[in-house]
């Protein structure tokens, strides 16, 4: 028997009203009784659109035309934000953004977590553009739509955006989209090409060519001339992130960057994890070390340490700090920045921290303060041995609110703690990406 055939899609636009946002910030209507998602719309806004996807619970839409707009609504500054997946609320006036954020981040805590801050913390903003120091930037050739791609993906598809520029990257990168499909175009491998990874620091940028085959020497020529002329550092990754290595072999460069209220330098390798936005950051480690409340008598856990943002300031007002990481390069490089910046009372381990078994000589009763900051997939493994450590303070910084409810659940309805405060931080402007922080202190 033959597999049975899909109905085409109907053509006819379809008028609706938005009833709300979703927490990846697409427009919620009902058409039918069914849910349609829609990116690019606001609630409360009359919209014409056109189905595009069809699934068992939900529909999926393309807006056509905005018919009664929410006061809301502003000009997307990019002109590639209707097609672009790379944001999602460009159209939202940022006050607006953060409101969105913050409601989300309490609506996670209330359904999932079955909690309510005390408090709600003022949000940490920073500026809106030009922010991102770190992406990875898809890249393809495509004769049929003149040359080369690069960019993030379209909107509910897998196609690459067709840009020239983009207003989120920081300038040294965001402005030369365009000069970068022109360079790989010209290419001889310009089929060769997967991606470029984005990293930058304090004062220059970076791009990794993750080039799938040797690439010829005129391509090389063509790389090191494009790199001169844009003032950019020009790195291959022939195979895995070990063989990430600056095209010019004698011209390696160190990327670092410095914590201005600590004054702290680190420094890292391109395809390390730092924070994307350098203006957040210098809010957001403060702001963290004040909620801990540090004094020079105590112990602190500092769990998913990463190279030592954390770790160093906390060492800077705490009597001894233990840093733990999954990653082992990382924490090599975080025994390193403490070393460069002549801090001798941090510690680190390298230790599976999403193992359900993980214990070691770091895990014992002594800390009496903890910091978090996990990756999406959250911390319940460890969360779950706090009862062990029994800090009397806990921050846990989060980029998933849903993972970060879920374990605010075991930590105040299982472990007695309570959740003080907390707020949201934002980390990526013009997205439905929510960063946040949250201060838990043990009993009453």
């Amino acid at each position: 028997m033959g597999r049975r055939r899909r109905k085409p899609l109907p053509q006819e636009p379809v008028q609706a009203t938005i009833e709300s946002l979703a927490h990846d910030g697409k427009g919620i209507t009902h058409t039918d009784g069914k849910v349609v998602f829609i990116p690019g719309t606001l609630p409360g806004e009359e919209v014409r659109y056109r189905l595009t996807g069809r699934r068992r619970s939900f529909d999926s839409g393309t807006l056509l035309e905005v018919l009664t707009s929410s006061p809301d609504r502003v000009e997307p500054p990019c002109p590639h934000f209707y097609g672009c997946g790379g944001c999602s609320l460009q159209q939202m006036e940022p006050g607006a953004q953060i409101n969105f954020k913050q409601q989300t981040l309490l609506d996670n805590f209330s359904r999932l977590g079955k909690v309510a801050p005390e408090s709600v913390l003022s949000p940490l903003t920073g500026p809106s553009h030009g922010y991102r120091r770190k992406a990875r930037l898809g890249v393809r050739y495509v004769p049929k739509k003149g040359g080369a791609l690069v960019g993030f993906r379209e909107k509910q598809s897998g196609y690459l955006t067709v840009m020239d520029s983009c207003s989120v990257l920081v300038p040294e990168v965001g402005e030369r989209i365009g000069d970068l499909r022109e360079l790989i175009t010209s290419m001889d491998g310009c089929n060769k090409i997967a991606q470029i990874e984005v990293a930058c620091d304090d004062s220059q940028s970076l791009l990794v060519f993750r080039n799938l085959e040797q690439l010829s020497e005129a391509d090389l020529s063509r790389l090191d001339k494009f790199g001169k002329e844009h003032d950019l550092n020009i790195y291959l990754q022939p195979k895995g992130p070990d063989s990430v290595t600056p095209l010019n072999r004698d011209h390696e460069v160190e990327l670092s960057y410095h914590l201005n209220s600590f004054d702290l330098d680190y420094s890292f390798l391109p395809t390390d994890f730092t924070q994307v936005n350098s203006a957040i950051n210098q809010e957001m480690v403060p702001l963290a070390i004040e909620m801990l409340q540090l004094t020079d008598q105590d112990e602190v856990l500092d769990l998913f340490c990463g190279l030592g943002n954390f770790t160093l300031p906390i060492a800077k007002t705490a009597g001894h700090v233990v840093g733990v990481e999954g990653d082992e390069a990382l924490v090599q490089r975080a025994r390193e920045n403490a070393e460069r910046n002549n801090i001798e009372n941090a510690e680190f381990f390298a230790v599976d921290l999403q193992d359900e078994e993980t214990g070691g000589i770091w895990l014992n009763d002594r800390y009496n303060k903890v910091l978090l900051d996990p990756p999406r997939s959250g911390a319940l493994e460890i969360v779950q041995k706090m009862g062990h450590i029994q800090p009397e303070r806990i921050v846990y910084v989060s980029c998933n609110p849903a993972t970060l409810a879920r374990d605010a659940d075991e930590l105040v309805n299982n472990q007695g703690y309570r959740l003080v405060s907390a707020g949201v931080m934002d980390m990526f402007p013009h997205t439905a990406h929510v960063e946040s922080i949250a201060l838990f202190v043990r009993g009453d």
